[in-house]
């Protein structure tokens, strides 16, 4: 007969007890060499890049119902210093260039070909785009045929090409590791100076005195550089040529700099693109990026040994291995989850915090409360689209040429009516 003391288990202790089960398995499989603070810093990255955009990614109703995308930034300014917090791109490129060094180290030590390495890096990366990608390309003709409004299509279209450029961009940082490896061999963390250094050539010419004169396409030339510092910083220190003294140097010269531009030069405050403005910090990078990029990357560096031990805690390390495990189907697939939300309710007219204009403290605090729907929902579908991230060995060729051709068609419509 069972004693008083065993209570019923009631489905909160089951899941609890679950739970504690779970982090206990992962961290009994955890190699001893994990190096637990870049994953960390890892995960701190793609959950900030979800975060903001589900943070700033309003919805306005039009007459006819459809979803316009809208801004709380355009009409509650004071908000912008939250970007500088949330905008953590520069720390995602940091680990990345510190992991992309290493493997390929490891790459190159088995004598095993460059060009194999940086193909399987593609692939990974390609995999889950091509994979969103041809899924809303079929996902948009089908709300077409339920009758869904286009200015909501050409909404949901727009928002989930957003994120995919970053995608483009790292692909492209990381085809260029080999030759910021050799960089840093002789430079250390000094050969990210003259890639700032670009980026200030061009804020010169673009927002100086000759600004008229210049072509509008100049800000374009700030794309590789602009991001590309965070990266060479990352395979700098994966390298082993940058520590304490370089990281103290980048914390304090980045935020003077930062502190600098905003006070005296007059950067715009958001790290985001605000609909309205003339100008934008990131589309393309401007100054304040990689400035930015220097403070957390300054700071990443300092506090890798906190954080490694910080993350000693199985109850912190298992969210830590689940993000960076499933990265790239969360980074593809968040908006998604968003307009899973908004795209039904737009059905029902003006929803708080969802399909209403982003113009008050109100708005601010209803998006709040939806947070945990859209992580919810990503978590659905995150069950069912991260078999993209894997080997697609199942899938026949037919199934593949259906899945380029789906990509390129979403690709055609999204260019067509951006």
């Amino acid at each position: 007969m069972a004693s008083a003391s065993s209570a019923v288990r009631t489905p909160a202790t089951n899941l609890t007890g679950r739970l504690r089960q779970f982090t206990a398995r992962i961290e009994s499989r955890t190699p001893a060499h994990r190096d637990r603070a870049i994953d960390g810093l890892r995960a701190l990255a793609v959950t900030a890049v979800f975060l903001a955009h589900w943070l700033v990614s309003g919805f306005t109703l039009d007459g006819e119902g459809a979803l316009h995308t809208a801004s709380p930034l355009s009409s509650l300014g004071f908000l912008a210093p939250f970007s500088w917090v949330l905008q953590l791109l520069g720390i995602f490129f940091l680990v990345g260039g510190f992991s992309s060094a290493l493997s390929l180290r490891r790459h190159t030590a088995r004598e095993l070909l460059v060009g194999d390495w940086l193909r399987g890096r593609m692939v990974r990366l390609g995999r889950p785009v091509l994979g969103v990608t041809a899924v809303w390309a079929a996902l948009l003709a089908c709300l077409s045929a339920a009758g869904v409004p286009g200015g909501t299509l050409r909404t949901a279209g727009t928002l989930i090409a957003q994120p995919l450029w970053f995608v483009g961009v790292y692909a492209l940082v990381t085809a260029l590791t080999p030759w910021c490896v050799r960089t840093a061999e002789r430079l250390g963390g000094w050969a990210a100076a003259p890639l700032i250094g670009v980026v200030a050539v061009v804020d010169a010419l673009r927002y100086g005195p000759y600004a008229e004169a210049m072509p509008s396409w100049l800000g374009l030339l700030n794309l590789l550089p602009g991001w590309l510092f965070a990266y060479q910083l990352g395979v700098a220190w994966g390298e082993r040529r940058l520590g304490r003294r370089g990281a103290l140097l980048l914390l304090a010269g980045g935020g003077a700099l930062f502190a600098l531009l905003l006070l005296v030069f007059h950067y715009p405050s958001s790290m985001v693109s605000v609909p309205g403005e003339a100008r934008s910090n990131s589309n393309p990078p401007s100054l304040l990026v990689p400035a930015l990029a220097s403070v957390q990357c300054g700071a990443a560096i300092l506090l890798r040994d906190r954080i490694s031990r910080l993350l000693q805690r199985p109850v912190l390390w298992a969210p830590v291995v689940v993000i960076n495990l499933f990265a790239m189907t969360i980074f593809c697939w968040h908006q998604t989850a968003m307009l899973a939300a908004a795209i039904p309710s737009s059905a029902f007219g003006p929803v708080p915090g969802l399909t209403t204009p982003p113009d008050s403290a109100a708005w601010v605090l209803a998006r709040l409360a939806w947070l945990p729907v859209f992580a919810g929902v990503l978590l659905i579908i995150g069950r069912f689209t991260r078999h993209f991230e894997s080997p697609w060995t199942g899938a026949g060729r037919a199934r593949r040429a259906v899945a380029a051709a789906l990509a390129a068609a979403f690709a055609l419509y999204t260019f067509g009516t951006g």
